[in-house]
């Protein structure tokens, strides 16, 4: 029995149920998730255990209803676990992952509750269901038959000792990693060696450090570091290369050498036991693309022409680097140093330069907020008054076009210690007829934080993110479902990407770009001139991104086509061999993740599924496209997008849904186009 004196005992009161984080300690959690899960094991004994016979309301409509408790808690916990972890946090997370993972096989592998899912299933022509209803009748059915029921007794019981080691595994290599990142933070002591960066960027740098005459450079989730851009200083380059690349593979207590093999011998074990040759075939049989086959085929199919893309591109910056050091050997730290020289000298382009344009506030609520006014009809407010889980949060209250309540909109954008790399968006809660709630939506950057006093001055791939987390937001903000299981994002793997996609296109469409890139001094606006030349150099580089992109995603693939019988005990050497095999392993375009800082798809959800970036792109350049041929920025536009794709979250099946806003099936060849990939 919880306390009535944990915030979690009852929902809240505030305003679309906000957790109501000034009054949430450390000390609730493990309490309140023991209560939830005693709570939700006892609804989920009485639905399968009733007298009655099944109907879906009894049994569907009633599981829909249930574990309210270890939701509320859930949904708290994992996000303060990725943005403001702490020791305490961390020990109960390691606790609390295989205990969520058993009671999770306790509720999937219920005979009683998989026989009165089953009958329904079987006489589904019978009920009379409307289209969202019996969708979910069938999801249902096949999330339990893929968890494992109906299998053997044996085999279920093999399948629970899995998922409480993998979940446990996860947790070690999500907890390793962020310690290793925090501990490779590279160190300056000359302020000389920081030369190419901006005067912000030292002074951050330097609050960071916190001691006179250091600075310190924190590094971010991908391979390649933002400051490798700018730094002139080549053995500088080469520290930060090296300390981004060693994350999880120096033999040291955060080594996630181990925990890669370990989990990828059990990831297979446990397809094995669900009648699958490997843990990609199970994944992908969920998503889009259906097989294992046909995500591999796109990948491979882009992969010669990227690689011979970035070929040329590496020897065009290897005459830019003998320039400067005769005899020299391009490597993967002077990259994007190099590529910058080649922006700035042929399309005259200087992005360190764009970012007295890109002030963080403005990019918000004039191009962010603005492109989704004009789109949707949206409006925000910002509310002061309302409880944070971390002082630097916002929280906007975010109306629709007729002035009624759509749901909040939370920004968590500062990286810190706490807070694991990357950029995500997460659901505090989701929006659902069912239950009569709204979207409390937050999205998490790692943006640097400048001194006090000092703007917020974005690069141009962290204005990019922003654009693509708020097209996760919308996607749950806009979410207009009866059934908590289809809210928002709640979509295939290899679907939830494409909206989120797709309005990044805004960044750079005229109205927005006008209306938000001014220089956070004098107000003037991004000269014209720029930005006919930043359009100009949009496709220069594509080789190196595309190539660093197939590299991870195949990587994934290989790792994750691996079958019972297939024991790796090197991982760095199997990492190589499989880039080698596919015809990526290019010395000075490493991949956007090595294994084994690779979170994504150890820790993050995407295993076996960092394709679908990619996979998404094609849906997401057509829609580009067909925006393009109807107008681009209006109302009618965004409505037929809304309404036809973006509400209807997972209620219909995600292609039904592309074709019912595009009007066919996608087409491949927009993509290609934008990613100079003409002759894949």
């Amino acid at each position: 029995m919880i306390s009535q004196d944990n915030p979690f005992a009852a929902p809240s009161e505030l305003p679309y149920a906000l957790p109501p984080f000034d009054r949430i300690a450390d000390e609730h959690f493990l309490p309140a998730f023991e209560a939830g899960l005693a709570e939700h094991a006892a609804e989920i004994e009485e639905i399968a255990n009733s007298a009655e016979p099944p109907t879906f309301e009894n049994t569907i409509v009633a599981l829909e209803k249930s574990g309210r408790l270890l939701s509320r808690v859930s949904s708290v916990f994992f996000n303060l676990a990725g943005s403001n972890a702490n020791d305490e946090i961390q020990r109960v997370q390691a606790e609390m992952a295989p205990r969520l993972a058993a009671h999770a096989d306790a509720v999937n592998l219920n005979p009683a509750l998989f026989a009165r899912i089953n009958s329904l299933f079987e006489r589904k022509d019978e009920l009379g269901l409307n289209a969202e209803s019996l969708r979910l009748l069938e999801r249902h059915h096949t999330d339990v038959r893929r968890a494992g029921a109906g299998l053997p007794e044996a085999d279920q019981k093999r399948l629970r000792e899995l998922n409480e080691q993998l979940s446990t595994l996860s947790t070690r290599f999500q907890q390793n990693l962020l310690k290793d990142t925090n501990e490779l933070a590279v160190v300056v002591d000359d302020v000389a060696e920081l030369a190419g960066l901006g005067e912000d960027e030292i002074a951050t740098a330097a609050e960071t450090a916190g001691e006179e005459g250091k600075y310190v450079l924190k590094l971010t989730l991908p391979t390649a570091q933002a400051a490798l851009a700018s730094l002139e200083d080549r053995a500088l380059r080469e520290r930060i290369f090296t300390a981004s690349v060693s994350r999880g593979n120096r033999g040291n207590e955060s080594d996630n050498n181990e925990v890669v093999a370990e989990l990828v011998r059990l990831r297979a074990e446990r397809a094995a036991v669900l009648g699958f040759p490997d843990h990609a075939s199970y994944v992908i049989e969920d998503e889009t693309a259906k097989t294992a086959q046909a995500a591999v085929g796109l990948l491979e199919r882009l992969a010669p022409v990227a690689v011979a893309n970035a070929k040329a591109e590496a020897e065009e910056l290897q005459r830019y680097l003998e320039a400067d050091i005769p005899g020299a050997i391009l490597r993967p730290w002077d990259w994007a140093f190099y590529a910058e020289r080649v922006r700035k000298d042929r399309f005259e382009v200087d992005t360190a330069a764009l970012r007295p344009y890109f002030e963080l506030n403005r990019v918000l609520t004039d191009g962010v907020f603005f492109a989704a006014s004009k789109l949707y009809g949206l409006s925000f407010t910002e509310r002061e008054d309302l409880p944070k889980y971390h002082p630097e949060v916002r929280i906007f209250e975010v109306f629709d076009a007729d002035g009624s309540e759509l749901g909040l909109f939370l920004l968590d954008y500062y990286a810190r210690d706490s807070k694991r790399g990357g950029a995500w968006m997460n659901n505090f809660v989701d929006q659902t007829k069912l239950l009569g709630t709204k979207t409390v939506v937050v999205n998490v950057l790692n943006v640097a934080k400048p001194p006090a006093g000092e703007p917020t001055l974005l690069t141009f791939d962290e204005v990019v993110t922003a654009f693509h987390e708020f097209g996760h937001a919308l996607h749950s903000l806009l979410s207009d479902v009866e059934y908590p299981m289809f809210s928002g994002t709640n979509v295939p793997r290899d679907f939830v990407e494409y909206p989120s996609q797709v309005n990044e296109m805004w960044m750079l469409w005229p109205e927005v770009l006008a209306n938000y890139a001014k220089h956070h001094v004098t107000g003037e606006p991004l000269p014209q001139e720029q930005i006919d030349k930043l359009l100009a150099s949009q496709q220069y580089g594509e080789g190196f991104s595309t190539t660093e992109y197939l590299a991870a995603s195949l990587l994934d693939q290989a790792w994750h086509a691996l079958g019972t019988e297939d024991n790796v005990d090197d991982v760095q050497r199997f990492e190589a061999e499989a880039l080698t095999k596919a015809g990526v392993a290019l010395e000075a375009v490493p991949p956007r993740y090595r294994t084994t800082y690779f979170a994504h798809i150890f820790s993050g959800g995407y295993s076996a599924g960092y394709y679908s970036y990619i996979w998404s792109e094609v849906l997401d350049a057509d829609t580009v496209q067909w925006f393009r041929e109807n107008g681009g920025l209006t109302r009618e536009n965004g409505d037929h997008f809304r309404r036809e794709l973006l509400g209807r979250g997972g209620s219909v099946d995600p292609m039904a849904a592309f074709r019912a806003f595009r009007g066919r099936d996608p087409e491949i060849e927009p993509l290609l186009k934008r990613r100079g990939l003409a002759g894949a």
